[in-house]
């Protein structure tokens, strides 16, 4: 136990026993012991991440179960800031004398030395834990998820029933993957907090060949918080959408490539404006002055029937989280109202950089990475047309309704396949097609949604960027784009 006033000679003979089996409140005075310390070497702000990780995937190919892989892991990131500039050292010792030693050498990478031997180690004050794993009876979440036999018997069925809805099937796969997460939060300005992250995601992927026909169609579908999520899914659903799709798009004709309007269904479809806008909103992208937004804080920068959010509150979604990774309480963050920029994305460091305030967006994929700003659930919000207003409105266009991979620039150019088209003729569908590419700018794309209808969906995804991979949700209502140049044959 140290003394009210802790002197720096003290340091080495400090023994602490802080539990190994969960994050609680006997972390509390070695991590402000920590801080204090890193405090007198003149460091402005220090943050401690310490994080458990418990993972499980398994992949069902054909008839049988070809991989299961766990992981387990623990390890802290610490992150500490002088001025403007910052370092990021992380470890998998946690114990009090690895944090210790991993914190003296983020203090050297800033020129920073530990106090003198009869120095004074300020005292942090930290809030009271807030704890939101005990708070919402997260404890046991991680033991009443499915077993590794349950896991594997679902899969099995599920990829027995896909293969007797799908024709000329010559490839199916079904996969999930549990994430149980458990996270600790210290900062020396009294932050304290501490949560459970459950995220699990199942999916389906179908390759189906008729001579020289292709056609290759998946589905994902996720959830955070409920350990019944994969004993619930309805495989049977998913299968017979999955092979109805897989079906239509084997004898597709090709597009032709030119500019036409185009609607985009919801739920997946709202990937295109996660990638070539959202990210364009990071203060992350500010501070590399990447983004063409940067200066239009309170200007039109799309149309005005376009409203759009970011949120981690939403119930269940991917993206959804009670405090972010640098231990701020998530919120709804208005990005986008008729038209208006009206917010970025900001974590603690893009605040600081930017002047943009904290909206909870920090996040990382893991200790091993420093929280930057990053969305969470990102969707353009319905708009007060119908669906049959949409199609209506269109002569000859293209009806998106499955997305596919795509790549997008630095400051907004995209281009994304279209895994499932139909052509649009006098405002109904007529046939499929495949081959389709959406390619355009963030600017341009923006000012074409002139339509959206009431339909809001969203839908699981992973998102990559300076912090790592984390996962996310993208969501959208069908929207109408006025026009957009589409690539094909």
């Amino acid at each position: 136990m140290s003394p009210t006033l802790l002197i720096s000679k003290e340091l080495p003979q400090l023994t602490y026993h802080s539990s190994r089996d969960r994050f609680d409140n006997t972390w509390q005075e070695p991590l402000s012991t920590l801080l204090g310390l890193g405090r007198a070497a003149g460091a402005d702000l220090i943050e401690f991440f310490i994080e458990r990780v418990n993972y499980i995937s398994s992949l069902a190919e054909e008839d049988a179960i070809t991989s299961i892989s766990p992981r387990l892991s623990t390890g802290a990131g610490i992150r500490i800031f002088k001025g403007k500039a910052d370092c990021y050292v992380s470890t998998n010792d946690v114990s009090f004398t690895g944090l210790k030693i991993a914190l003296e050498k983020g203090l050297s990478i800033l020129g920073l030395t530990l106090p003198s031997p009869n120095s004074y180690i300020p005292e942090i004050n930290l809030e009271m834990l807030r704890d939101y794993a005990t708070a919402k009876e997260k404890e046991t979440w991680l033991s009443q998820c499915s077993s590794m036999e349950e896991m594997g018997e679902i899969l099995l069925k599920a990829n027995y029933n896909l293969a007797q809805k799908a024709s000329h099937a010559q490839s199916r796969r079904a996969m999930y993957f549990r994430d149980w997460q458990e996270i600790l939060i210290a900062t020396s300005d009294g932050t304290f907090a501490r949560d459970i992250r459950l995220t699990q995601s199942v999916s389906y992927s179908l390759f189906c060949a008729d001579g020289t026909y292709r056609s290759s169609i998946g589905k994902r579908f996720g959830d955070t918080s409920d350990p019944h999520f994969l004993r619930q899914w309805n495989y049977e659903t998913a299968a017979e959408s999955v092979a109805e799709s897989a079906g239509k798009m084997l004898y597709a004709d090709f597009v032709e490539s030119g500019n036409y309007p185009v609607i985009m269904a919801n739920e997946f479809g709202g990937v295109i404006f996660h990638e070539a806008c959202g990210h364009l909103l990071e203060t992350t992208q500010i501070e590399h002055k990447t983004t063409p937004f940067m200066d239009k804080k309170g200007e039109k920068i799309a149309h005005e029937n376009l409203t759009a959010w970011d949120e981690g509150r939403s119930d269940k979604a991917f993206g959804t989280l009670d405090m972010d990774d640098e231990g701020m309480p998530t919120q709804r963050t208005l990005l986008i109202e008729n038209g208006i920029l009206k917010n970025f994305l900001a974590d603690r460091t893009g605040s600081m950089r930017t002047g943009h305030p904290r909206t909870g967006s920090g996040r990382r994929q893991s200790y091993a990475y420093a929280a930057a700003s990053r969305m969470r659930n990102t969707y353009i919000a319905p708009g007060n047309y119908s669906l049959d207003d949409l199609f209506a409105s269109i002569d000859k266009g293209i009806y998106c309704k499955q997305m596919g991979g795509g790549s997008v620039g630095a400051t907004g150019e995209f281009n994304f396949s279209v895994s499932e088209a139909y052509l649009i003729e006098k405002g109904q569908i007529t046939k499929p097609l495949k081959g389709a590419t959406l390619i355009g700018t963030a600017k341009d794309i923006m000012t074409e949604i002139s339509m959206c209808s009431q339909d809001l969906g969203l839908a699981p995804g992973f998102c990559g960027s300076v912090s790592g991979s984390i996962y996310v949700t993208v969501g959208q209502p069908h929207l109408k784009v006025d026009k957009i140049t589409v690539g094909g044959r």
